[in-house]
């Protein structure tokens, strides 16, 4: 019943016209990364994911994963699926090309992400973990590690998993207790208990590499007494699978949503690790990995978000009840397709307009990964870095947000067909909750852009985004074909620099009030980004929809749309950033 067709052209709008991400080509590496190459990635990927992965997403929900004797088998066609995965080279797509991987841009990596999470996120998961456990080895990891792991990584026939959280201590990561004792041959003994582990068993690969936090022995108190450690699951000699190590799933969790992803509770006996990374400074490890983790996230509620979209769509013009309340548009039937009802409208809209401005922002923040990587220009390298560090809060939380919002939506347009199973809506809805919470849960998003981002050099980060957005209002306000978009856009960056100055002032003096402010305040900041992003489309649209009226039309009424129905709810949001934190903190805890 779920539908899902990639959105190639709507795509191909952002990389090629939005973005120019035919600019990539020119630097170091990317000499292959033309339009013409994206195209064709594209166009396969989306085959393979809707051939593939779609029509094992519905009933990989229903069996789940299977657990007996330390050992979880996944759901029927998942296996065959991955093989598949692997054989057509998706797992090596970014790689890098000294360990057998294809060296594209991590732009292209990110597109095919949001089709193979819109296709089937349980999926996604296990060659998700597999690109953060490669990211974390590539960047910190000695030659030898490198040399043996990464190539079997990149291959998709190993996989990988992130090893962070324990029962005593989530976000909290000073509080861990799991030890690493010094071995004689320069390997560590790895001893405790991880939780909620992604992937961390599973009948898909030979082998599976867990990156696993602990503590040596003279480890200082909190944060700063944490390191990084590659735990396999099969210890590994001269690049070839050998006696299994101390690594296992003791069970997995019954939970409300991606069951055909494992979700495993680890127990970790004495087992053969190595260091990732220096002593005592595995945090920066595995921020690399989180933060890697939390744009995957964010393209999660993307492209769950798109299938919700597609699918309400589709039953929308299909399903009819009731005649239109303009007697001119009511056709000759008893009822007509409920798409004709504004509120179904609304819904579609709101769906539609957030789905094309947080593809834009997420393709654009996987472009300034390759920038900040690759470009020659050490200043372009930092510019890009800044941006991508302030805005990946906002696509991990808000894109999340908006996924499950999307889902809920799509199950509301379905009416009583939403709410059950056969339908596929539902499992959108559950599959896109957890979204909010892991890799950081949202409220964790908005400290960190409120807490770290916004006072990071002085502001320097916040000026990357309003810079530009300034100059655009300045360039463009005087154009009488985009005052309908660059009028509200201006109001909504004024309100929210305003907002800034406010919360930067209050939270010297007092961290609660930041605190209090967090949420509302990065809801505010990612529809500021998206009303710059379709202002920026608006103009393209204007000045090309004679080349394709239906395509550039459309993109003209979301952007309308959004404009007049989505950005005006930072207003409210202003309001309450503005009321303070008193009304949160005065509350004795004993009467709640």
């Amino acid at each position: 019943m779920v539908t899902y067709n990639a959105p190639l052209r709507d795509m191909k709008f952002v990389l090629d016209e939005l973005l120019g991400a035919e600019s990539l080509s020119r630097l170091p590496g990317f000499a292959e990364a033309t339009p013409d190459l994206f195209e064709a990635v594209l166009s396969e990927a989306a085959k393979f994911c809707q051939n593939e992965l779609l029509p094992l997403n519905l009933s990989g929900d229903a069996e789940g994963c299977q657990f007996e004797n330390g050992v979880v088998r996944t759901p029927k066609g998942f296996k065959e699926a991955y093989a598949k995965f692997t054989e057509a080279g998706w797992t090596a797509l970014s790689g890098d090309p000294a360990y057998g991987g294809q060296g594209m841009p991590h732009l292209l990596q990110f597109v095919v992400e949001e089709m193979i999470c819109a296709t089937n996120l349980s999926f996604g998961m296990y060659p998700g973990l597999s690109t953060g456990a490669y990211n974390a080895l590539y960047q910190h990891g000695t030659d030898d590690l490198k040399a043996t792991y990464l190539p079997k990584l990149v291959s998709g026939e190993w996989a990988g998993t992130m090893c962070l959280t324990e029962p005593h201590c989530g976000t909290d990561l000073g509080l861990l207790r799991t030890k690493a004792e010094p071995n004689d041959d320069g390997s560590y003994a790895i001893t405790g208990t991880k939780i909620f582990i992604s992937a961390g068993e599973h009948d898909l690969t030979d082998n599976i590499l867990h990156l696993v936090l602990a503590r040596l022995p003279d480890a200082p108190a909190g944060v700063r007494g944490i390191s990084l450690f590659l735990v396999p699951k099969f210890l590994v000699k001269d690049g070839t699978v050998g006696p299994r190590n101390g690594a296992v799933c003791a069970s997995i969790e019954h939970k409300m949503g991606i069951k055909a992803s494992s979700t495993c509770v680890m127990n970790f006996d004495g087992a053969t690790g190595w260091l990732v990374g220096e002593a005592h400074k595995g945090l920066k490890c595995m921020f690399t990995m989180m933060n890697a983790a939390r744009l995957g996230v964010g393209m999660q509620g993307l492209g769950l978000a798109e299938t919700a979209y597609q699918t309400a769509v589709a039953y929308a013009k299909d399903r009819r009840q009731g005649k239109s309340l303009d007697k001119a548009k009511q056709g000759r039937e008893s009822a007509d397709p409920i798409i004709v009802h504004p509120d179904v409208r609304r819904m579609l809209l709101k769906m539609r307009s957030v789905n094309e401005a947080a593809r834009a922002l997420a393709y654009w923040v996987g472009m300034l990964l390759d920038v900040a990587q690759k470009d020659p220009d050490a200043e372009k390298r930092q510019e890009a870095d800044d941006l991508v560090a302030l805005l990946t809060p906002i696509v991990k939380g808000y894109l999340t947000d908006h996924g499950f919002e999307a889902a809920n939506l799509a199950v509301q347009i379905h009416g009583g067909h939403g709410y059950i199973h056969e339908y596929g809506v539902e499992q959108l809805v559950r599959d896109a909750r957890i979204t909010q919470i892991y890799e950081g849960t949202n409220g964790i998003q908005a400290l960190d852009l409120v807490g770290r981002k916004m006072g990071q050099d002085y502001g320097r980060l916040l000026r990357r985004f309003f810079h530009p957005a300034v100059a655009f209002i300045e360039a463009h306000q005087s154009d009488p074909l985009m005052v309908e978009f660059v009028l509200p856009f201006a109001k909504a960056l004024g309100k929210l620099q305003q907002a800034t100055a406010v919360i930067a002032q209050k939270g010297l003096a007092k961290p609660e009030e930041a605190g209090a402010a967090a949420t509302d305040y990065a809801r505010m900041f990612g529809l500021v980004v998206f009303g710059f992003l379709w202002c920026r489309m608006a103009k393209i649209a204007l000045e090309k929809q004679g080349e394709d009226p239906a395509f550039y039309g459309a993109k003209l009424s979301t952007a309308r749309f959004f404009m007049a129905r989505v950005l005006p709810e930072h207003g409210s949001l202003f309001i309450q950033i503005m009321a303070g934190g008193k009304s949160l903190m005065e509350m004795e805890e004993a009467a709640f």
